[in-house]
């Protein structure tokens, strides 16, 4: 017997630090003309992206670059922190496996992030890239160093969950 998978509504991540003066984050900054640009939806317990590649991120024959690969897994982990940790943090740890190539002439590239598991102060947020055709490209495990919300508020100026989302 067949059984619909359930499907979670998307719900579009806001970024709010993109009118800070000097925001030019490589990730995630949407003004940053060489960087990922990167754009995040909430679904259920995951974090997705679904990024469109450009050929200046390319190594070789139109591969993604391992170097962007890992980039966007510890792009989209910390976007885990500040929506389901509701805080910031830094990268402590990126463990990535490459499972196979990722061409960026088959179609968009879709990340899904999830928080794995906490230690202490240790966020473990586990990251699969999928390739145009949906198939596992890569996999990555972030650790995260997560901060209290108040120094989070201060230190990273972490602007609180609230300004992640629209009304």
């Amino acid at each position: 017997m067949f059984i619909d998978p359930i499907i979670l509504p998307m719900k579009k991540i806001i970024n709010p630090y993109r009118d800070i003066e000097n925001y030019n984050c490589f990730g995630c900054a949407p003004h940053n003309e060489s960087g990922l640009r990167m754009e995040f939806f909430e679904e259920g317990d995951e974090i997705v992206c679904h990024w469109i590649p450009e050929e200046k991120f390319t190594g070789y024959n139109h591969i993604l670059h391992g170097g962007i690969q890992a980039t966007l897994i510890d792009e989209i982990a910390s976007w885990v922190v500040f929506i389901k940790l509701k805080t910031g943090g830094f990268t402590v740890n990126l463990n990535v496996d490459y499972r196979s190539q990722v061409l960026i002439n088959k179609g968009n590239i879709m990340l899904r992030a999830s928080l794995k598991e906490m230690k202490k102060n240790i966020a473990h947020i586990s990251v699969g890239l999928y390739d145009g055709e949906g198939k596992l490209g890569s996999e990555g495990i972030a650790q995260y160093f997560t901060l209290p919300e108040k120094i989070a508020r201060k230190k990273m100026l972490y602007p609180g969950l609230e300004n992640f989302f629209e009304e």
